[in-house]
């Protein structure tokens, strides 16, 4: 047995051990392991401590006046009260209050969840019924797995081939649907190192309750190792998605010096892309995919609606491919004309 197949059998015997105990301690919450966990959490247990305060108040209250104002005697009538307009003020500032605050709280979560750093971790996440296809950086793919870095911020890119899924990491209070024809993406800082579960949290079909696996946090020098020793058979995702590229015969178009029929692709990811109806659009993952697979959707000013569309020809993996090697283009010398790019000042 090799030194790594002995440290990957302490850590899974390591894992069950620590399963086992956190399942007899039957916590409150899952165990928090990123940097969105505290911070939802909080969030959390406030509404369910301002939502248990009045049910109890309410209760309390409720079964109080139950038996102070029950009718004592048969003829009794009951006294006219007459409304109180500090009562009605405090009923209507206290919960716009509560609820103000909830709603900022929540805000500050979600835009802090919804934008992702500009240094994070890029990984591609594909679901099927019913596994999850997973690729590293470097083209390493993984089925059910996903390795990480501990402390290094990284966003899944999230794409489906079938049906709607949800990815979601309870230890990290993170979730996102998966839709097919669209790319989604979340991104989040693991701040511990371990295995945790994940699951798709989306009805999907008869075997949506196994479609789950396991996230491993790892430290750096230690994920640095895993990605660059591992024994499976890997391939460059930018040299697939440039021999793909040759291959489809978009070169005879998307010529880099911009004389081509279609615009260079130097520099173009990332950018500003003046479209045909006088609007600009950012050249992110989600608009790559867009023009790859219907590309009559937002035409490039200055070219004719040429390109023809490749949906139902190429695989999640191949577009992922084609992506890849689109963003090692980023570097190039852009051309002064034929690259589509708009000026710092553009329409956005």
């Amino acid at each position: 047995m090799s030194t790594r197949q002995i440290v990957q059998h302490r850590k899974l015997a390591h894992d069950k051990e620590r399963n086992k105990t956190v399942q007899a301690d039957l916590p409150l919450y899952p165990e928090q392991a990123s940097n969105f966990a505290m911070s939802v959490d909080g969030l959390m247990a406030y509404i369910t401590a301002v939502c248990a305060f009045f049910a109890i108040a309410i209760t309390a209250a409720i079964i109080y006046f139950f038996f102070k104002y029950r009718r004592k005697h048969p003829g009794e009538v009951g006294v006219p009260i007459h409304g109180d307009m500090r009562l009605e003020t405090a009923w209507i500032v206290v919960p716009l209050f509560l609820a103000l605050t909830m709603f900022g709280w929540g805000a500050v979560v979600y835009v802090d969840f919804r934008r992702a750093p500009m240094d994070t971790l890029d990984i591609y996440v594909i679901g099927k019924q019913w596994m999850w296809k997973i690729q590293q950086p470097t083209g390493l793919r993984e089925i059910n797995e996903l390795h990480v870095p501990v402390g290094r911020n990284v966003k899944l890119i999230l794409a489906s081939e079938d049906v709607i899924h949800d990815f979601s990491v309870p230890a990290f209070r993170v979730k996102m649907d998966v839709v097919p024809g669209h790319y989604n993406t979340m991104w989040f800082r693991p701040t511990k190192a371990g295995r945790y579960h994940f699951f798709c949290q989306q009805y999907c079909g008869t075997n949506h309750a196994l479609m789950g696996g396991w996230v491993t946090v790892m430290e750096p020098m230690e994920y640095a190792a895993w990605l660059s020793g591992s024994s499976e058979a890997t391939a460059n995702p930018v040299l697939a998605g440039e021999k793909l590229f040759a291959e489809k015969a978009c070169n005879t178009c998307h010529v880099t010096n911009g004389t081509g029929r279609a615009p260079s692709l130097n520099g173009v990811y990332g950018a500003n892309v003046l479209l045909a109806d006088g609007s600009a659009v950012t050249a992110d993952d989600a608009y790559l995919r867009e023009s790859i697979l219907n590309p009559q959707a937002k035409i490039v000013a200055g070219y004719a609606p040429l390109m023809p569309s490749f949906q139902g020809q190429l695989t999640e993996e191949q577009i992922i491919d084609l992506t890849s090697y689109i963003k090692s283009l980023q570097s190039q010398p852009v051309p002064t004309k034929g690259s589509g790019v708009a000026p710092a000042t553009g329409k956005k």
